[in-house]
């Protein structure tokens, strides 16, 4: 029996010329400083090459990591300008809780929790953690193990591209109290999942406008009450 042929290996060399170009797009949309810049090209660096042997980030999205990953992220940071501790639920490749990490890096007392579950994710979120020195620390475990856990207070949730509102809901919970706001990033069926997820919650939500998708939204939720179905 013939074995299937192996895909290519990706080769970043390929991009260079496309990512010079997205990069500039990007930097129309962020407000980071110049060392904040040094360590998110450190970053995209060490992602394409881990991306040559694991699929951390989808594949079409390689030639546009600027502005569909690092800068949509990046937008967060503006909307908790005083937030020194994250948590990051499905961390996934590091968006958004690395660019986040990456801005705070030089923040005294800032720190960002990465919560990724699969292991070569949770494996490379470490890796750049450290190569990169940054204010993060990574939980390689469920997410409902980590909202039980004694982390202290938060400031900040964030979540993308991870569930549907009314499960992310459920998952954060138990981190949404004592002022701890959320910053989710959705798509365009936002309203749908709003829609669905006020059937089972009180929501005290906004929301912002993506600066990197005309279809984008981020939830910023301030307050959340289950809905008692007994009434």
């Amino acid at each position: 029996m013939t074995r299937p042929a192996r895909p290519p290996r990706f080769d970043p060399s390929s991009l260079t010329g496309a990512l010079a170009a997205d990069r500039e797009r990007a930097l129309a949309l962020m407000d980071v400083s110049r060392e904040t810049l040094a360590r998110l090209d450190r970053f995209v660096a060490l992602l394409l090459d881990a991306q040559t042997r694991h699929n951390l980030i989808a594949p079409s999205t390689l030639s546009q990591i600027w502005t569909r990953h690092i800068a949509d992220s990046a937008q967060l940071l503006g909307l908790a300008p005083n937030a020194k501790i994250w948590a990051d639920l499905g961390s996934g490749a590091g968006f958004p809780g690395v660019v986040i990490a990456c801005a705070l890096a030089d923040t005294p007392g800032a720190t960002v929790h990465l919560v990724e579950s699969i292991g070569k994710k949770a494996a490379f979120l470490t890796e750049t953690v450290r190569a990169l020195a940054l204010p993060a620390k990574v939980h390689c475990l469920r997410i409902e193990k980590f909202v039980t856990m004694p982390i202290g207070s938060l400031d900040v949730v964030t979540a993308r591209a991870l569930a549907p509102l009314d499960k992310l809901l459920v998952l954060a919970e138990p981190l949404l109290s004592q002022g701890t706001q959320a910053l989710l990033l959705k798509g365009q069926d936002v309203e749908v999942e709003l829609t669905a997820a006020s059937k089972c919650w009180n929501i005290e939500a906004t929301l912002v406008p993506s600066k990197t998708s005309p279809e984008g939204r981020i939830v910023v939720v301030t307050g959340l009450q289950r809905l008692d179905k007994k009434r």
